[in-house]
Order: structure tokens, then C-alpha cells, then sequence
């Protein structure tokens, strides 16, 4: 008996590998959601400043990368020790707090390990050994970095919505969520639609709506699940949004015309259509069109 036959036969033993190693992706996640934008800001700092021949700073984030250097507390600047570091264990045992200088850890990090190991487990259990679990497992983490740099920067980086728009169309030609025609066309459509929306909007308003990284994002959302999905993905994403949006002007009594990221709405919508897009669609259509 091989390994596939192995954990195919044993669901429990499967979904508890996923687990256990999507918590260890969830706290790279976490890298990646804090270090990623300050590496890019620092790119463009230094970029500029070539264009315009001015002389480099230094910068206390130069050799920053998510590999380099180790992980360390963000207050005093130590080095955290192996067993500071085991995903949502650590954060409870510590109370929150960094062993060496006691400042208080945010709650983000043991969340976002906590939502990757549910979701990467949902997609485990949904799919089984297949390769659609592959493809919904890293689908997920990309959108779970997506999200929270969205709602922290306002941005939404290419190299991760080109990440997945190339998934998206490598998985196609083996027919994983869609065939390469469909995936294609998603990613072309996905695209245009927000640029479309985008020039429209500019040209009655003068303002900018929305940022390229959302033309992308849903340009990958198309590659992946096709472009079939598309208006379940948008309309999905603008329930959410504005739903979100008026929970947030009743709690906090925000009534101001302020930027709304719109990656975390697509995100969300975007995982919706790929474990219930067919279903979805599949309603729609007998409800509506029949």
C-alpha cells in the first residue's frame, strides 16, 4: 500500500496532516502579510530615488525578505526562540505577550493561523486526496495573504494575484477546476470587467474606484475557476462588501467617503464559488432563467 492508497483510506489521518501543516503555512502566511508591503515600499523608495538621482538611504529594512532574518518580536528586536514560534499554542501559552519584553502580541496572528487551518481543512475534507486539494489549498493561502495585506495597505501585490492567475492556468490544462479554454477567457474577462467598470467610472466621476490589483485578482479568479464563475464571484463580493460596509457605518458610525479595499469582498467570494460555484450557479438558473 502506498502513501496515496494510505491517507485515501484514512480520512482522519489526512485531514489531521492538513491541519497540523496548514497551521505551520498560517504563521508563514503571517510573514508574508507583514513583511511583503514593507519590502515592495522599500523597492519603489529606492527606485525613485534612482529615477530621480538622488542618493540612496539606508534603510533599516533593506535586507528584509520572508526568509531573512529570523523571526523575531517587532518592539525589542530579539530573536524568538523554536517554541515561540508554535502556531496558536505559543500565542496562548505566552498570554499574548512577547517572552523577552512582554509587549502585547497582536491577535492577528494566531487568527489568521486559526482561519488557514479550518479553511485548509474545509478544502481537505470537501475535495479529498485530489487535485483539486491542491489547487483549493493554494488558492486559499494566496487569498488569505490577499486579504489582510488589502485591509492593512490598500494593496493588492502581483506577486501574488499573478501567482494566481498562472495556477490558475497550469491547473487548467489538466482539467482540475476548469478546461484552459474557459480558464483563459476568465482571465481575460475577469480582468477587462473591473477595467471596464474602472474607466467608466473615471470618466463620469474624475476619480479613481478601484486599483489594478482588482482587475488581477479577479483575472485570477477567472484562470481558476473559469468564466462561468465570474458574475457569481462580482455579485457575491458586492453582497459582502455591503453588507460589511453598512455594519461598519452602524458600529462605528462611519459615514464618511472612504477607500474600501475590495480584495478581502473578492476573496471571500472567490472561496464561496469554489467549494459552492456550481450549486450557486446551478440555482440561479432554475430559479431565474427557467
Amino acid at each position: 500500500m502506498n502513501i496515496i492508497e494510505f491517507i485515501t483510506e484514512h480520512t482522519n489521518f489526512f485531514l489531521f496532516l492538513i491541519a497540523a501543516f496548514s497551521l505551520l503555512i498560517g504563521s508563514f502566511l503571517n510573514v508574508v502579510i507583514y513583511r511583503l508591503p514593507h519590502m515592495m515600499k522599500n523597492t519603489w523608495n529606492q527606485e525613485c530615488r534612482e529615477y530621480l538621482g538622488l542618493k540612496a538611504l539606508p534603510s533599516d529594512i533593506e535586507h528584509l525578505n520572508l526568509w531573512l532574518p529570523f523571526s523575531h518580536c517587532t518592539h525589542c528586536k530579539k530573536p524568538l526562540k523554536p517554541w515561540h514560534n508554535i502556531p496558536i499554542i505559543s500565542y496562548l501559552v505566552l498570554r499574548g505577550k512577547c517572552a523577552f519584553c512582554g509587549v502585547k502580541i497582536s491577535m492577528r496572528y494566531p487568527l489568521v493561523e486559526l482561519i488557514c487551518c479550518v479553511t485548509s481543512v474545509y478544502i481537505a475534507w470537501r475535495f479529498g486526496v485530489t487535485w483539486q486539494t491542491v489547487g483549493g489549498l493554494i488558492f486559499t493561502w494566496i487569498a488569505i495573504s490577499l486579504t489582510f495585506i488589502d485591509l492593512d495597505h490598500h494593496l493588492l501585490p502581483d506577486e501574488l494575484t499573478l501567482l494566481l492567475v498562472w495556477v490558475g492556468l497550469f491547473l487548467s490544462i489538466y482539467l482540475v477546476f476548469t478546461n484552459s479554454h474557459d480558464a483563459i477567457i476568465g482571465a481575460i474577462g475577469g480582468y477587462l470587467i473591473f477595467a471596464i467598470v474602472q474607466w467608466l467610472f473615471k470618466l463620469a466621476t474624475g476619480k479613481v474606484g478601484m486599483g489594478q490589483g482588482d482587475y488581477k485578482f479577479l483575472a485570477g479568479l477567472g484562470a481558476l475557476l473559469g468564466w462561468q464563475q465570474l458574475p457569481v464571484i462580482i455579485l457575491l463580493a458586492s453582497i459582502i462588501g455591503l453588507i460589511f460596509g453598512l455594519t461598519q457605518m452602524v458600529l462605528k458610525h462611519q459615514f464618511k467617503s472612504e477607500p474600501i479595499p475590495f480584495g478581502p469582498y473578492l476573496a471571500i467570494a472567490g472561496w464561496i464559488s469554489l467549494i459552492w460555484g456550481p450549486e450557486i450557479m446551478a440555482i440561479y438558473v432554475h430559479k431565474f432563467l427557467t
